[in-house]
């Protein structure tokens, strides 16, 4: 039954599936890849799944396809170049907090254990899934499968940590908004919106901006990316983030291109499958040995997401119960960085009026945080580490 393709890719998707249920009931603070890879590994482990069920879905054909450098292209879409520059002052914080985190990492995790372990964790500490997927595709070329366990584990476990302190400092802020509020003291910020009412002009005409047809100028793109990685040595990861950019900068590429041609969803599932796909050798005792590191670079580098966001709101005069949590969206990403947020705002003010206020003073540089973090920031480090081993 396991050898049927669209079985085996059933079990797999269900099992991502409650993860994604689970992750929606708790808000995302238990997350989705926790359940999905403990699950995963556990049921491996117990001999339930077969080592071969992964492998046997063929979805992991679809993961190499949509999953690698298109998803890449489409991350490059997604970063809003005029908010970024509008939001510098977040960008610097949150760039401080990762360059903190690398460094506590690279040298004091090296000291206890070795620099191939603190590679292993300092890009997936700074981001999403796509640094775990480029630096667990690095270590298994290098063939350092025992390594595997640990950016999984960051990956699964750093958001746990990271949300509840953004949240707690967070709160903070708040009340001192709301504090200003009630003082008459308050003044909005000159905050420019997310919200693109704009329709965007192409250089291809409206009419043929089909599913079918944007995903064949992802595919231009991917390619471009891949090809561009064999003749400079420059990992595609990096080139695909760029020509997404300077696709959407010229027209070429809509916002969030893998979206509207209906793959996203496919790409990210196919990503999941290959980072699973790869934890097939990693056994219980690899789990445990593994532990130790893993919770010292969660500690070290979380550490230094702390210090280099206080630094960063100190250098350019912000209220470190902001900078910090800016600087902290690089353990969760969205949507952690609105649902906390959203809650936040909703818990502190006082009235429809003043949660809305909140709301919008904080959402923004959020926002911008996770996007200088998970999409761009991790990227690139975890693209320029795997190299050095």
């Amino acid at each position: 039954m396991f050898q049927e393709p669209i079985i085996a890719a059933m079990i797999i998707l269900g099992l991502v599936a409650l993860g994604e249920i689970l992750s929606i009931i708790s808000k995302a603070r238990v997350p989705m890849l926790f359940v999905a890879m403990m699950g995963y590994l556990v049921l491996l482990w117990l001999g339930i799944f077969p080592k071969d069920l992964i492998a046997n879905s063929t979805f992991l054909t679809v993961g190499s396809l949509l999953g690698t450098a298109l998803i890449l292209v489409h991350m490059g879409t997604l970063i809003p170049l005029k908010m970024i520059r509008l939001q510098w002052k977040a960008v610097a914080i949150a760039i401080m907090g990762m360059l903190f985190a690398s460094l506590f990492i690279l040298t004091i995790v090296t000291f206890f254990f070795d620099y191939q372990t603190a590679v292993a964790g300092t890009g997936p500490l700074n981001g999403g899934i796509i640094a775990v997927l480029i630096t667990s595709e690095g270590l298994k070329e290098l063939g350092l499968v025992s390594l595997l366990t640990i950016p999984a584990l960051i990956m699964a476990f750093q958001s746990f940590i990271g949300i509840p302190l953004a949240n707690l400092l967070l709160r903070k802020h708040a009340m001192k908004i709301r504090k200003q509020i009630h003082s008459g003291s308050f003044v909005a910020s000159d905050i420019v919106s997310f919200q693109n009412d704009e329709e965007e002009k192409l250089i291809i005409p409206k009419k043929y901006q089909t599913s079918l047809v944007l995903l064949f100028m992802l595919f231009i793109g991917g390619s471009l990316a891949v090809a561009l990685s064999k003749v400079t040595g420059i990992p595609y990861s990096l080139w695909g983030l760029a020509i997404g950019m300077i696709g959407r900068l010229v027209k070429f590429y809509p916002e969030r291109v893998m979206e509207k041609s209906n793959s996203f969803t496919v790409g990210m599932a196919g990503i999941i499958f290959i980072v699973l796909g790869m934890m097939n050798d990693i056994t219980f005792n690899m789990f445990v040995e593994n532990l130790p590191a893993v919770i010292t670079i969660l500690s070290i580098g979380i550490l230094g997401i702390i210090l280099g966001g206080f630094i960063g709101s100190k250098l350019f005069k912000w209220d470190f119960y902001l900078g910090i949590p800016v600087a902290l969206t690089a353990t969760f990403g969205f949507p952690g960085d609105y649902i906390v947020c959203e809650e936040v705002s909703r818990s502190i003010g006082e009235t429809e009026e003043e949660q809305k206020k909140i709301f919008n003073e904080i959402l923004t540089p959020m926002l911008v945080g996770g996007f200088t973090t998970v999409t761009l920031g991790s990227v690139v480090i975890a693209s320029i580490l795997i190299k050095t081993i």
